[in-house]
Order: structure tokens, then sequence, then C-alpha cells
């Protein structure tokens, strides 16, 4: 299907020039699924200019389908991507005015389907990624993991002979995931569809693709089956990738205090659904049912459940930043809602998507301070400028780097960046929302680490949001199961995800995908 021969890519920095792809060599058959692997920065992303997605000159040969595409102009370009391409991206954004089942039908329409077609096609595809009944839904409507769904819908619809998936289950839970990935595997073998997946999780690709690849420093350094790649790797980066994708945090002790830090008492949160007719009382949503459970000081909580589930919504509740319709929240016995700013001092939170949690125009300096404002009398600038630079070494960050803006610094930085302004007003309680899923395994594993670390240094609690079952079971002493809007399993950790009782969390531990035996010693 495609076929690369000794590829350079170079960009224009100034006078200089940097070199992000060195003498690439790959080929993919039809009906074989290929996983690229490696570090964020290593060019797995760049090598979609294999396709003509980027203007920028490159060296070497690229073939799609037997036609070289290197020297394509646009027009040729489109109409061949068009017949025999597809793409699902990290981050795509639907077209916000149109509902999940116009967003997927509308590159059928280039294919001369009738409408009626088009929308039995979509539906079908819809149906595939498990969102037929959200088919009327506009984007705002979904989740991210919903949204998501509806992009890989979009991108199989059509059929193509080549499909490239750029970390396309890095926002889905794990039983959505393994949907999605059997949909996937099914489509490359039943279609002889072939498969690029670019990803970090090698627990996704280990059971499912024919060969690996993996990327270092813009060179792919190893390229075997998979199989091979598991169990014999050559080369020292690959067997580095190796160890970080199994790697445990150490779980530091604690103490743990007899009070409740904070107290969850029957929460109820609902929002407003679609309104059927104009005259008639809309329906609400339940996101959250009658929800209780405390965290004492010293707790490590973790927090799972599938896409939609009502996580974010009792999130949002927590931080005081959505209403309660029912029950209580308190902070030290204090209600976060309308809560003073020494209450929200005590209260901090690290997102999943660092970059845009941050003003791009402010330096780092100022973007770690921000919350010196919930001071009645904030610390005087020289201590400002001190706790900042001791916030950064906490974290792994060097303070001269401290007048530099957010874009200048890679993923794994930002998120430490945003783990010193989470810790700069030395809260008592943090909430980390997914704030490992779009990190390689490397640097994860550096992260965690990190938050292991500062729990014991800080004497920090929190609650540990995820879909990855791995990462909540290294970093957690205990658990919460969380399904349509409930609570319906919580306990320790170990015995959580060991030996479950209720039937949901038994159904979200068979669909985790899982690192081979001969990586975890099991």
């Amino acid at each position: 299907m495609i076929r690369i021969k000794n590829l350079h890519k170079s960009y224009p920095i100034g006078k200089d020039s940097l070199h992000v792809l060195k003498g690439i060599d790959l080929h993919i058959k039809e009906g074989e699924f290929v996983s690229i692997m490696g570090s964020s920065g290593s060019g797995k992303s760049t090598l979609l200019n294999i396709v003509g997605l980027l203007d920028e000159h490159d060296e070497g040969d690229y073939f799609l389908n037997g036609q070289e595409i290197k020297n394509l102009n646009e027009k040729k370009g489109a109409v061949l991507r068009n017949k025999f391409l597809g793409f699902v991206f990290q981050s795509f954004n639907l077209i916000s005015y149109k509902t999940a089942l116009e967003n997927v039908s509308l590159p059928l329409y280039y294919k001369g389907v009738s409408r009626k077609e088009r929308q039995k096609i979509a539906l079908d595809y819809l149906d595939k990624v498990g969102l037929k009944d959200w088919a009327s839904h506009l984007p705002n409507e979904l989740s991210g993991g919903q949204r998501q769904r509806v992009v890989i819908a979009l991108a199989i619809a059509r059929q193509p002979k080549l499909l490239i998936a750029d970390e396309p289950t890095t926002a889905l839970d794990v039983t959505t995931q393994a949907q999605i990935l059997a949909l996937l595997k099914r489509l490359v073998r039943e279609d002889d569809m072939g498969l690029i997946m670019i990803t970090h999780d090698l627990a996704v690709v280990a059971d499912m693709a024919d060969r690996i690849a993996v990327m270092h420093q813009g060179e792919i350094v190893e390229q075997a089956a998979t199989s091979k790649i598991l169990k014999a790797s050559t080369h020292p980066y690959t067997q580095k990738l190796l160890q970080a994708a199994s790697h445990m945090a150490r779980q530091p002790s604690a103490e743990h205090s007899p009070r409740p830090l904070l107290e969850v008492a029957n929460v109820r949160r609902s929002y407003p659904a679609k309104r059927p007719w104009p005259w008639i009382k809309p329906p609400r949503n339940i996101a959250v049912k009658n929800v209780s459970f405390s965290l004492q000081t010293g707790d490590r909580m973790g927090l799972v459940g599938e896409s939609g589930c009502g996580k974010s919504s009792l999130t949002r509740a927590i931080l005081g930043l959505d209403p309660i319709e029912k029950g209580t929240i308190t902070l030290n016995g204090k209600a976060v809602w309308g809560a003073s700013s020494a209450i929200r001092r005590d209260l901090q939170v690290v997102f999943q998507d660092p970059y845009g949690s941050f003003n791009p125009r402010h330096k780092v300096a100022k973007l770690i301070q921000e919350a010196f404002h919930l001071y009645e009398r904030p610390p005087l600038r020289e201590d400002q400028e001190h706790r900042t630079c001791d916030v950064m070494r906490a974290v792994g960050l060097n303070p001269d780097d401290r007048d530099r803006y957010i874009h200048e610094f890679s993923g794994g930085q930002r998120q430490r960046i945003a783990i010193a302004r989470a810790l700069i007003t030395r809260p008592k309680l943090v909430i980390f929302d997914e704030a490992v899923s779009a990190l390689d395994v490397s640097v994860r594993a550096q992260i965690l680490d990190l938050i292991a670390d500062l729990a014991e240094q800080y004497g920090l609690s929190y609650l540990f949001i995820s879909h990855d079952l791995s990462v909540v079971r290294s970093i957690t002493d205990t658990c919460m199961v969380m399904k349509e809007g409930e609570i319906v399993e919580q306990g320790p950790t170990a015995s959580i995800l060991n030996t479950p009782t209720h039937p949901y969390t038994q159904q979200l531990l068979r669909a985790a995908p899982k690192l081979p035996k001969i990586l975890t010693g099991a």
C-alpha cells in the first residue's frame, strides 16, 4: 500500500535547519497493521508527510498504491487522499453546527452517494462505534471520548485502503477503546485495509500489531515483528520504552487522619436534555446520582469509569465550578460552593491538557504565580519569585526557564509546569484529571514518580481520575468505580482491581489492554 525510501525532512529555523526525519525506510502491505512507537518529539507525527499533508521540501521517495506522491500538486493529492486514505488524529475539530450523523456523512458526498444512502452508511458506522443513539447530537453535546468515536466513524465510513491513526484511543475509556480496537482490527483483516497506528501505549498494540517500528530522534532504530520486539529487542532505546511501559510508581507511606478532608454526601447533579418540542419542558439528564464518599488526609484515591459516566460533572462540583441540586461537598468541614479564597487555596487541579489551561501570552513565572490572587495579602514580589523557583525545582524544572513561554516546552514539561502551578499555594488536596493520558510511556513514568514523591514531600492528598487502570493501580491506595452517575464499587485499589465484585468493574478489567506477561513478570 505504501513504501518509503530514505526519507529525510528538515524545518528551517532562522539560518539553520532542524533535521526531524533521518533516512526513514518503511512499507505497509494490504491487510497489515504497523505500529510506530517512540517518545514525544521522536518524529512519529511528522511521518504524516508521507501523504502530502505538509508542504515543506524533503528528500527521498514514497509511493501510495504504486503511485509516487512526493511531487503531486494539491488537486491531485486531494483526489488521491480522498480515494485511498483515512485519517484519525489525536485532536480533531468536528463541524460544530452539524450533528454527529451529518459530520460522518459529509465525506461520502464526494463519492457521489445519494443523501439517503449517505445517512444510512453514516448511521451504520456510528452504530459500529457505539454512538447510534447519539447521531442527532451536536459535538458540544458529546463527551471527549464520544467526539473521538465520531472522528473514527468519519474516517472509516469511506472504507479507505490505508488508515493512518495518530493516538486514536488516547481520549477513550477502556471499554470504548477495546470496541474501537476490535473494529479496526476487523477492518484490517476483512477489508485488507492497511493501518498505521502512532501510539505510546504498548499494551494497545502488543496484541494487535503485526509489526512495530520504534522511532528515536527522527530515526527508526528498530523494526521487527511485534513478538520479536517484545521478546528480544536489541536496541537500548526500545528496551527503555518496554521498561517504562510496565513501570510502577513507588508508593510512599502516608499518615492518615481520622477526620475527612473531603466529604461528598448524597450529591446530585443534572443537566437539561434536548427539548423535544418548543412548548414542552425539557427533561433532565442526571449526571451524578446521590454520590457519597469521603477522602481522608493522606489518601490517594482513584476514580475510574467510562466516558460519560459522570466523572467530569462530579469533578466540577468538587472544585466548586458547578452548583449541585442536592447534597453537600465540604473541604475541611466547609462548603466548596461559594467558598472563600482560603478554601480554594487548599483545593487545586491538574488538567489533561496543560497547554489548553495556560494563557499562551504569559511567561511561565506568571502562569505558576496565578494562584497568588487567592491570598488576601499576596506574598511580596521577592517571596513570589523565591517560591516559584522552589516549586519549579521540586517538579524537576530549571528555574532559569521561568521567563520562557509555554509553547517552548515539551508535553511532559508542560505537565510539570501545571503541577507546579497547583502546588504553589501548598494545597491540601489536588485533583489530577487524566493528567498523564496524553503522555508517552517514558514521560508518564517520570510524572507518576514525581506525583508520588511530591505527595510525600508536601503531604498531599489527591483524587486521581483516569481511564487507564494500570496507572490507577500504580499511583493510588483506594479506588472508586463510577457508572451512569453512581459509585458502584469502592475500596482498596489492589482489592478492586484484583478481585472486583461488581459486574461493571469486572467488565472494565476484561476490556483493559494488558501488557504481555514477559514485560510485567507475571
